[in-house]
């Protein structure tokens, strides 16, 4: 029997564990922190062991990994190099769906020589957006041809009919990841030219994009889109571009939220803060008195301005009490944003995944686009976590078969691994729409 350990029992873990303990000569140890979180996933299940483990405890950490065959971290990716430590100390694969640190990059060799896989971002964004965009930029390069722009966006949204609260949001996956990513600074390739803009600018940096019959979406720049010129091999590209989508009005708000500092958290003195209101006070340095105003004239926006509607109706100027667990701004939002945008059981999210491609060859130049659209299952498993678990499960099963091979710290950019699980995943209808045409 092979024995896989999956750690952590968050949002996306359900479809992994499920699938893995569906293959045959396969069990799963599933360790989380809330153990019930694990057993429910686990339900049951004659080849499944759920465990509690709280991640500081280097002992019995070590001592699942060191029993275990493959390794898949979904932690929180602070921890992943603790992990990846360990597996190389005990000559264990590893799969993670965040992107690779530097602190992880930096243990490739250890890793060579202990004959192990580290493979990161083996997810959705990253991890999918990968595979599906080297897959035509090989076969362009295969062609002869060059890749002279690139642009690639994803979104994770609530689906169309289920847009529903003012934020056009709903959390199907951490709040607070999504909140943290709002402060990230940028840079990407616009036709040769370098364009960098700082986190605080971020949301001022978006565009209105139409995805053919999926609807029109704002855009805006997610991190470091330079170094994907290196790592995709696009030698010639002129524009390389990695975006993330929202529904319309959901830049210009998040842009308002972080200039009152609601994204901050650093630790605050909150003796004489109880509100939501409180809060929103204190960041203002002024009085609860006519804070819808106040807040309207610190942002310069009218009064009938619909981010303060947005603000107002998510509750940043009630008197809804903060939470006694917490202690930041940031914090507290994350509690507020996941108690009033949620996705309920009964609803669905959608994937948008849009890329778009000039390529280059001696006779010809053509646009190509690829557009993933996935939505969950009410009552089921959210389309964040089918994507987002299936690629690093079959990613999972590949290494148990020794389908793959290779040692280091890698991401899926090799067609020996973007192909079958790109294949396997057009079997769970999560598959690309392609379209081309001449230029």
């Amino acid at each position: 029997m092979n024995h896989v350990l999956v750690l952590g029992a968050g949002m996306v873990s359900r479809p992994l564990v499920r699938y893995l303990l569906d293959l045959s000569g396969v069990t799963v140890t599933m360790a989380s922190r809330t153990v019930e979180k694990a057993e429910a996933i686990i339900d049951n299940h004659s080849d499944g062991t759920a465990v509690t483990l709280d991640v500081q405890n280097d002992d019995k950490l070590e001592s699942l990994v060191k029993n275990a065959d493959v390794i898949v971290s979904l932690l929180p990716y602070t921890f992943h190099v603790k992990v990846a430590k360990l597996c190389i100390i005990h000559k264990k694969h590893l799969v993670t769906t965040s992107y690779v640190s530097n602190e992880m990059q930096a243990l490739d060799e250890d890793a060579k020589q202990a004959g192990i896989l580290l493979l990161n971002e083996c997810g959705l964004d990253p991890g999918i957006d990968h595979m599906s965009a080297m897959k035509i930029i090989h076969d362009v390069q295969n062609k002869s041809g060059y890749i002279q722009h690139f642009k690639s966006t994803t979104g994770a949204l609530p689906s169309h009919e289920n847009n529903t609260n003012p934020f056009g949001y709903k959390f199907s996956w951490s709040p607070r990841g999504v909140l943290l990513a709002s402060r990230n600074p940028a840079k990407w390739l616009e036709n040769g030219e370098t364009v960098s803009i700082p986190g605080e600018k971020l949301f001022e940096n978006y565009r209105l994009q139409d995805v053919p019959d999926v609807g029109t979406f704002e855009n805006y720049p997610n991190r470091d889109s330079v170094q994907y010129k290196d790592i995709y091999g696009l030698k010639k590209a002129e524009t390389v571009y990695r975006g993330t989508f929202r529904m319309t009005g959901w830049c210009e708000t998040l842009r308002s939220i972080a200039e009152i500092g609601w994204l901050d958290d650093k630790e605050m003195d909150t003796s004489n803060i109880k509100t939501y209101a409180d809060i929103t006070a204190h960041l203002l340095s002024t009085n609860k008195d006519n804070l819808y105003g106040k807040t309207a004239l610190t942002l310069h926006l009218p009064n009938y301005a619909a981010v303060l509607k947005r603000l107002e109706w998510l509750g940043l100027f009630s008197d809804i009490l903060l939470p006694e667990d917490k202690n930041n701004p940031l914090d507290y939002l994350n509690v507020l944003t996941l108690e009033k945008m949620a996705l309920p059981e009964d609803e669905k999210d959608m994937i948008v995944m849009h890329h778009e491609f000039t390529a280059v060859y001696d006779d010809k130049k053509e646009y190509r686009t690829s557009t993933l659209v996935n939505y969950g299952e009410p009552h089921g498993d959210s389309a964040v976590a089918r994507t987002v678990a299936f690629p690093a499960a079959i990613a999972v099963k590949m290494i148990l078969n020794n389908t793959i091979q290779m040692t280091g710290v890698h991401i899926p950019i090799i067609p020996e691994i973007y192909d079958p699980i790109l294949d396997e995943l057009e079997t769970m209808n999560v598959k690309f729409k392609e379209t081309k045409k001449q230029l």
